[in-house]
């Protein structure tokens, strides 16, 4: 199985708030969609400094992680963002890469989305035990 990608929209959950309160319009909710990396070794979604700031997310602390190389370096911590894959989505935290670096969709936003990488299609799928909406596992 080679590498997986899909696109994924990233919103800032504080700016969806603010249209909610009549803070701000509909318009200026920061939102993109991206490419990412669908890592399930990776139990974070880790999004780069550029789309830091396009979602105009402040860092809120740091913590170590492992990198594939397994160098250990220290990252910021952003969030909440809502993330939507087809007709899934979830909130969470994620890890600041520097630069450009490629964006990774860990496992935490995956299981609670409900989606799964097809290991023939090599792609990100919706769990098709569970076609319309997400099943959580609590056991």
């Amino acid at each position: 199985m080679g590498l997986v990608y899909a696109n994924i929209t990233l919103t800032n959950v504080k700016d969806q708030v603010r249209f909610e309160e009549n803070l701000i319009k509909k318009d200026q909710i920061r939102q993109i969609t991206a490419t990412m990396l669908v890592d399930s070794g990776a139990y974070m979604m880790a999004i780069n400094e550029t789309v830091k700031t396009q979602l105009g997310l402040e860092i809120k602390g740091k913590r170590t992680a492992q990198l594939a190389k397994g160098q250990v370096i220290e990252l910021g911590i952003v969030g909440p963002i809502e993330v939507k894959f087809e007709n899934r989505d979830a909130t969470c935290n994620a890890l600041v890469l520097p630069g450009d670096s490629e964006m990774l969709l860990g496992a935490i936003p995956m299981e609670e989305m409900d989606v799964l990488i097809h290991p023939t299609q090599n792609k990100l799928v919706v769990n098709p035990l569970h076609p319309n909406i997400a099943q959580l596992s609590l056991k």
